[in-house]
């Protein structure tokens, strides 16, 4: 348990009185229908699309797990953090066409994109995917991080987490999350980077580091054999659920749908990206520091998911573990907040309007804030079943979406890329590729009961090449079924793939860049290169 002194609480109540204020703010604001609730009226401006794609994305399971993965595992999940440049890829391949269409959500885009059956599937799966990680991960976490933090049991810590953050969130709806979001990755950078730089200063720099903790602790470049992360498949396994989460799941590309244009959108994902790259050194790097220290015999940690939380105990004065305190509770907040929200977008939007298209906008937010009520109870339940899944949180997290991942990427990739692709083929490879995805998770639970030989070698190949593995299936299945059935009108699909695009389409796409994005986006890409470069062990 975490010690916090007066002054630490001090600074958390400060913290949480900033975040009181700005909810109230939102509150005042009024939502007047489902765009003001669900897209806080596509009015943001790029700084906060920005940092709220990375606060949603930064949650307790990088909190807890990524950390405790640096110090278990050192770098190999670093690849994941360099997906700085699949969000670029968001903000310049996809939103044009997801902003030019003007829906609300993801399974509504695949609806122009294909038909109805493509958006009711994809609702149900992101929904499940979100009770199966996100909700479940973030909740699960938070408990770990409150218990640490006030002593309190597990389950009071993740049912005061769901509370807290349910609270402003059904009240203020999308505004209060991106918001808030934005003044807590302030928060949270500020206080996990002194974790980093006073973990540094403990261990005696960066050479003592890399001496206690072993050269393999800092190697991204594990063999194609390693049996946990091989660099064939955080690399290209890692590159489609990248895809996947950042440029096609309404948890991240809802953020980018509230900006007041495709501009701001885009920018929003360029400084998004830059953000991306600091869990690195703010929460892997304390990790393994946290390793270090325990072959030093300068700390004793019970658990690898304990890493972050304990160094916060040991080394950091009163004052400062209250702002660290703060950092790792909006990192809980923010992203089951921004969890909430999509949970209740996906269900108002794409199933309940869907069941009933004439119900008034309040009664559309009011289902909107009854929805997310549910999710959150399923969550809750689903957090005994992670266990049995994998020892290491983030490893688990990893896992769950590289079986979610490759048929809602393989349908969103060809779909925009190539018109020849239909909805009898989108529909066979997000069905196909759910069914394959879901028989893997369901073995790998029940792995210790499981002798067919068959099975077996099925539940024991990597995740990460399992993931490689159904993204190519998925791709010839999508490919093939197209190719078979009739081709969809092509006046159907105007400006929904880049053959199909007008030329007035294609002259506001040019301005609505200048030298500069194209500028930053390629030092951001350059730096994610020299990471990789660097970190060979």
């Amino acid at each position: 348990m975490v010690q916090l002194e007066t002054l630490d609480w001090i600074v958390i109540g400060l913290y949480f009185g900033l975040l009181a204020g700005i909810v109230l703010w939102v509150v005042r604001q009024k939502n007047k229908n489902t765009e003001d609730y669900f897209l806080a009226g596509r009015n943001i401006g790029w700084f906060v699309v920005g940092a709220s794609i990375f606060a949603s994305n930064i949650g307790s399971e990088h909190v807890v797990g990524l950390a405790g993965t640096g110090a278990a595992s050192g770098m190999p999940l670093a690849h994941f953090e360099l997906h700085a440049w699949i969000v670029l890829l968001l903000g310049w391949v996809f939103l044009p066409f997801y902003a030019r269409s003007g829906v609300f959500t993801m399974p509504e885009f695949l609806e122009r994109r294909f038909n109805s059956s493509a958006r009711w599937f994809l609702s149900c799966v992101s929904l499940l995917g979100y009770i199966l990680t996100k909700v479940s991960v973030s909740v699960y976490a938070g408990g770990i991080v409150i218990s640490s933090l006030t002593g309190y049991s597990f389950w009071t810590g993740a049912l005061v987490t769901v509370i807290l953050t349910g609270m402003y969130t059904v009240v203020g709806g999308m505004r209060a999350v991106v918001y808030t979001e934005a003044i807590q990755t302030v928060i949270l950078i500020l206080g996990a980077s002194l974790v980093t730089i006073i973990g540094l200063s403990e261990i005696g720099g960066w050479q003592e580091l890399r001496t206690w903790a072993g050269p393999d602790h800092f190697d991204m470049w594990r063999p194609a054999t390693d049996p946990d992360f091989p660099w064939t498949g955080l690399l290209f396994g890692g590159t489609i659920v990248g895809i996947w989460y950042w440029c096609t799941d309404q948890y991240i590309v809802q953020r980018t749908l509230a900006a007041r244009n495709i501009t701001q959108g885009r920018r929003g994902t360029i400084w998004g990206a830059f953000l991306k790259i600091s869990p690195i050194f703010i929460f892997l790097l304390p990790g393994i520091i946290a390793h270090a220290l325990q072959q030093k015999g300068e700390l004793v940690l019970t658990s690898s998911d304990q890493a972050l939380p304990v160094m916060m105990g040991v080394m950091l004065p009163a004052g400062i573990r209250g702002l660290v305190a703060a950092g790792l509770l909006a990192a809980l907040m923010s992203s089951l907040a921004s969890v909430f929200n999509s949970c209740s977008t996906l269900f108002t939007v794409d199933i309940y309007q869907k069941l009933f298209p004439d119900t008034p906008q309040d009664r559309l937010v009011r289902t909107g804030r009854w929805a997310t009520g549910i999710v959150v109870v399923l969550g809750i339940a689903w957090i005994p079943v992670m266990s049995n899944v994998s020892g290491v949180l983030y490893e688990y997290l990893q896992s769950v979406q590289s079986y979610i991942a490759p048929p809602i990427t393989t349908v969103f990739l060809l779909g925009i890329t190539w018109k020849r692709i239909n909805a009898q083929g989108a529909m066979a490879t997000l069905i196909g590729g759910f069914i394959l995805g879901m028989s893997r998770l369901v073995l790998e639970i029940n792995a210790d009961s499981i002798s067919n030989g068959l099975l077996l070698a099925w539940v024991n190949i990597n995740f990460l090449h399992f993931c490689v593995l159904l993204f190519f299936i998925c791709v010839v299945l999508c490919i093939t079924v197209s190719i078979l059935t009739t081709p969809q009108p092509v006046s159907q699909l105007e400006g929904l793939t880049f053959s199909t695009l007008t030329a007035e389409q294609r002259a506001k796409n040019k301005v609505s860049f200048n030298l500069w994005d194209v500028v930053f986006s390629v030092i951001i890409i350059g730096i994610v290169i020299a990471i990789l470069v660097t970190f060979t062990g």
